[in-house]
């Protein structure tokens, strides 16, 4: 399963993607990275990639050539995505679209702008999809790029130690999770819920739901058909 970064900064990824679960499935062969640097598609002596906006303006615009030589140059780059404040609201069920695309053997392309943006040319050579992670600024994309990277591998068939786990936290059926306890079973005056140790799995089945709804009610009401 294979995912292209396109990037100025490869060095940004360096420890995320080298900790926890996630170097495990590098290990394992689960994920794999390759990162193109549009730098290196650059023609003159200092690598230039920026430019001066049309129209003027403060800030530089990541340029189009170095950007579409680089997508030209990935083998096989399957779904590309541009980190875009104006892109389509990434959610769970995109990151579950996606991890099946990877897991079907379709690799993904995220492309990290910079600078003002990008040359809003770039969607129309290529088949782009624009996503945003939320609503707000960011330096640049890589960091909107560890976000969909964690969300859509976490999904990966052997990424988790229990397969059940991404089936159960907040968002994934469309609500909040319930909240969770472990011991003690008393702290400091406060009690873990006397239903979760009951081993009555019905009645703790059916608490989970209750309180899942109650918490996506009280902080998320939006989400609530």
């Amino acid at each position: 399963m294979h995912i292209n970064l396109v990037t100025l900064f490869p060095e940004y990824f360096d420890s995320p993607l080298s900790c926890g679960l996630m170097q495990k499935a590098r290990e394992n062969g689960l994920v794999d990275f390759k990162f193109f640097n549009p730098r290196d598609k650059a023609t003159d002596k200092h690598r230039t990639v920026d430019d001066s906006p049309y129209g003027g303006g403060p800030g530089m615009v990541m340029g189009l050539p170095p950007l579409a030589e680089t997508l030209r140059a990935i083998p096989a780059p399957g779904s590309i995505l541009l980190m875009a404040p104006a892109g389509k609201p990434f959610n769970q069920a995109m990151a579950r679209s996606l991890a099946a695309d990877l897991a079907g053997g379709t690799p993904l392309t995220l492309v990290s702008g910079r600078y003002e943006g990008i040359d809003a040319r770039l969607p129309e050579l290529f088949p782009i999809t624009p996503v945003s992670v939320g609503d707000f600024v960011l330096n640049g994309g890589e960091a909107a790029c560890l976000n969909i990277i964690e969300a859509v591998c976490r999904l990966l068939p052997g990424f988790m130690g229990h397969e059940d786990s991404g089936a159960e936290e907040s968002f994934s059926q469309g609500l909040l999770e319930y909240p969770h306890y472990t011991r003690p079973e008393s702290f400091e005056g406060l009690s873990v819920p006397e239903i979760l140790s009951s081993g009555d799995h019905a009645r703790v089945a059916k608490w989970r739901r209750e309180q899942s709804l109650l918490s996506t009610f009280r902080a998320r009401p939006e989400l609530l058909d």
